[in-house]
């Protein structure tokens, strides 16, 4: 069986449905809330809606182009382990699925045009390694360096498309960098046996489940312990009030989530996982800056 034809003929509402799915839209739903979080906080006091919607939307735009090429790049191992997938299913041809790739790009770029030239660039690299990620680099350990490249990307984004740059987005880089190699590895676990059996070798088939749930903790933890630091040394004076809470509650939610989720193996439980961890990271990265940024 090919690529497509579980479907034999398709009606509107399976379109619907399989664009619904290819867009993958758990992280889509949380890499818009991140850069709103990391907008809202760099523009607070001085909002300008209009240029927070077009900020938000082109990185909207972006997301959907990578996480739908995912899915066309992966489409022939996926007849093989994840059949249930859209166009394997037939429910979103192959074309189709590179023609909207490239046309969310596109989007992406035009939504872009009336911010800032930083926004671009930086929406650009940040294309640029989802994409590389897509078309060889996931099936390697170089996948995990692409998250912790793109992760650090975030915050910078949001802060330079609202026109409000502040050191402090440097200075989050150390922070948010081990926190993208452990997002890749929270996300990589739904599918670490399929991707084994795959012969695939992602950071997660490498280290295998348990070390790879132990390497996540960890990594999340290294980055509350940056945060730490550079609260104890002064070179980042954030409010105790708030950023003591965040940090206790992200160490705490590492803890739960590894005694919950370590000897789970079932695909939703991960899946569950990650969307924890992407909760867990987002909320030490977020209470850190905003504590950091309050007078």
């Amino acid at each position: 069986m090919g690529t497509a034809g579980v479907v034999a003929k398709r009606n509107p509402a399976d379109v619907l449905v399989g664009f619904f799915w290819l867009c993958h839209p758990g992280p889509i739903v949380f890499n818009g809330i991140a850069v709103t979080v990391f907008a809202l906080l760099a523009s607070w006091g001085d909002i300008h809606w209009k240029i927070l919607a077009l900020a938000v939307s082109a990185h909207i735009a972006m997301q959907l182009s990578i996480a739908i090429l995912n899915d066309y790049c992966d489409r022939e191992r996926d007849v093989l382990s994840k059949k249930n997938k859209p166009i394997v299913r037939g429910l979103v041809l192959p074309r189709e699925a590179l023609f909207t790739s490239l046309f969310m790009m596109l989007v992406m770029v035009v939504l872009l045009i009336p911010l800032n030239r930083a926004a671009l660039l930086i929406s650009v690299i940040y294309l640029a390694l989802g994409q590389s990620y897509n078309l060889g680099l996931k099936t390697t350990p170089w996948g995990g360096v692409v998250f912790s490249l793109a992760i650090p990307l975030l915050p910078v984004y949001g802060f330079v498309a609202v026109n409000h740059f502040v050191p402090l987005v440097l200075w989050q880089m150390p922070v948010t960098a081990p926190l993208g190699l452990a997002l890749h590895l929270a996300n990589t676990l739904p599918d670490i046996e399929q991707d084994a059996a795959n012969q695939l070798r992602n950071i997660a088939v490498v280290l295998g489940v348990r070390r790879s749930m132990i390497a996540t903790s960890l990594l999340i933890l290294l980055a509350a312990a940056v945060i730490m630091v550079l609260k104890i040394t002064g070179l980042i004076p954030a409010q105790a009030w708030l950023l003591f809470p965040t940090w206790i509650t992200a160490i705490l939610s590492v803890a739960v989530l590894y005694v919950v989720f370590g000897s789970r193996t079932s695909h939703q439980a991960r899946q569950t996982y990650f969307y924890f961890v992407v909760l867990t990271c987002l909320v030490l990265a977020g209470g850190w800056i905003a504590s950091a940024l309050i007078n």
